[in-house]
């Protein structure tokens, strides 16, 4: 067998890892919501586990704080008046345009929201390059939508999505109600799902039944890549053992006890006692710097 020099091994290795494709991730942070370190976190999340070479994209109308490897760019633009009385994160729709600033290519999107357990690279090797792929929509297992807190898709392929919106903003936002549901229903031959546990729900699939909630923390499976918030409890919330910035952390025995001896309506108790939750020692260990 012919071996190569040492040198020349290495140089060859170094070669091919640069001609590697670089694996592109993107989030939106606009408003308030989520401070820069949230952005932080992701891009640490991505570095401990991705096989490089990677970027992240953030687009974004504060770049303050966030940290100077993360390439910050403005928000797309809708192009559109924003709809009003609908749920849905309309402005992600903006993510199919024809372009999307110097972004190019396949790109994975992340809610700012999430906690990574693992490498990502397996994201990108599923299907074909062409091929969307969502999460679940696990509220809804059945109606075969997608959940756009993960989604992986190539820049300005499905750009009709964001034209067809403009053309008629309210009628769609009316009609669909999550711009996720939009997308899902109208784009051409269809979605894919990721492959269950890739990515979960923390409520749905990490905390368990309710009454679990008292006797463990919540679980996480090995094979599970990313782990998505929708709504409440965020990430911090999670590490300390609360719902939500309302909700007064503690001992199981002593929330119960606030919970029935606070000036609270029955409903409004019944719901408190759902919501209790250990601190989630394996959201503290991902989701830092």
């Amino acid at each position: 067998m012919l071996m190569m020099p040492a040198d020349e091994e290495n140089s060859h290795h170094s070669m091919n890892k640069s001609e590697s494709p670089c694996k592109q991730i993107i989030c939106i942070k606009w408003g308030d919501r989520y401070g820069p370190e949230y952005v932080n976190r992701i891009y640490a999340m991505i570095a401990r586990f991705t096989t490089p070479p990677f970027k992240l994209f953030c687009f974004t109308d504060r770049p303050e704080g966030i940290r100077p490897e993360v390439a910050c760019r403005p928000i797309p633009e809708l192009g559109c008046p924003h709809p009003v009385d609908t749920p849905g994160k309309w402005r992600k729709t903006a993510l199919w345009g024809k372009t999307l600033h110097d972004v190019t290519g396949t790109c994975l999107y992340i809610d700012l929201d999430s906690v990574i357990t693992r490498s990502l690279d397996e994201f990108f090797e599923l299907g074909q390059p062409e091929d969307v792929y969502m999460a679940r929509n696990w509220v809804k297992p059945l109606s075969r939508m997608g959940q756009s807190s993960v989604f992986r898709f190539t820049v300005g392929a499905h750009s009709y999505l964001l034209e067809n919106f403009q053309a008629d903003p309210q009628v769609i936002a009316t009609k669909y109600q999550f711009e996720q549901h939009y997308s899902t229903t109208n784009i051409k031959n269809g979605i894919k799902f990721w492959p269950h546990p890739l990515v979960v729900h923390f409520r749905r699939h990490c905390l368990g039944i309710w009454p679990l909630r008292y006797l463990r923390e919540a679980q996480l499976h090995p094979r599970t890549i990313v782990v998505t918030f929708p709504s409440k409890p965020d990430p911090e919330d999670a590490v300390i053992g609360r719902w939500k910035e309302t909700y007064e952390p503690g001992p199981r025995i002593e929330y119960i006890k606030s919970v029935l001896s606070g000036n609270y309506p029955l409903l409004e108790k019944y719901r408190r006692l759902k919501r209790y939750m250990f601190p989630v020692s394996w959201v503290k260990e991902f989701w830092r710097e």
